[in-house]
């Protein structure tokens, strides 16, 4: 039986708010020097990181694939929006079985991810094609402690 009465089901609108993250769409070469807890860096890095919308545009899918001297590092991060907390929120999920939550703000230009063990602070340049920033890693007394310096490039389509 059918309701003749029901009205159409409307798509929902991804938030507003979204449309900030159009900045990271694309492929990027990322770079980066990988440090011990004093500050010392102790490996490099390079990944390929690859930003799209999945249809519909509620969520935005991050793949990267890097390499960290012998470790290699693949994986996802899902990235949408919280209109509650006016935040983002990504999960991450890697080849080595981590999955992972975080929240991210995007003000101006500053890019900042937040965790419970780890976190990020960065900037674009004023042309939106450069990422550089540092994160941070939770030591088990309790204190950030230097963990990477990366920059992303984007490369043009």
């Amino acid at each position: 039986m059918s309701d003749n009465n029901a009205q159409p089901h409307q798509s929902p609108k991804p938030d507003p708010a979204l449309k900030a993250l159009d900045i990271f769409v694309g492929k990027w070469i990322t770079t980066g020097e990988i440090k011990d807890a004093s500050g010392l860096v102790i490996a490099r890095m390079s990944a390929v990181d690859t930003y799209k919308w999945l249809p519909g545009g509620f969520f935005l899918l991050h793949r990267w694939e890097a390499q960290m001297d012998d470790n290699n590092s693949e994986g996802i991060e899902i990235i949408g929006y919280d209109p509650s907390g006016q935040t983002y929120l990504t999960h991450t999920f890697d080849n080595k079985g981590n999955s992972l939550v975080y929240q991210a703000i995007l003000q101006d230009k500053i890019w900042k991810i937040l965790g419970r063990t780890e976190r990020f602070v960065g900037m674009f340049g004023s042309d939106g094609k450069i990422l550089t920033g540092s994160w941070e890693r939770l030591s088990t007394n309790s204190t950030w402690v230097p963990w990477m310096d990366i920059e992303l490039t984007k490369k043009d389509e």
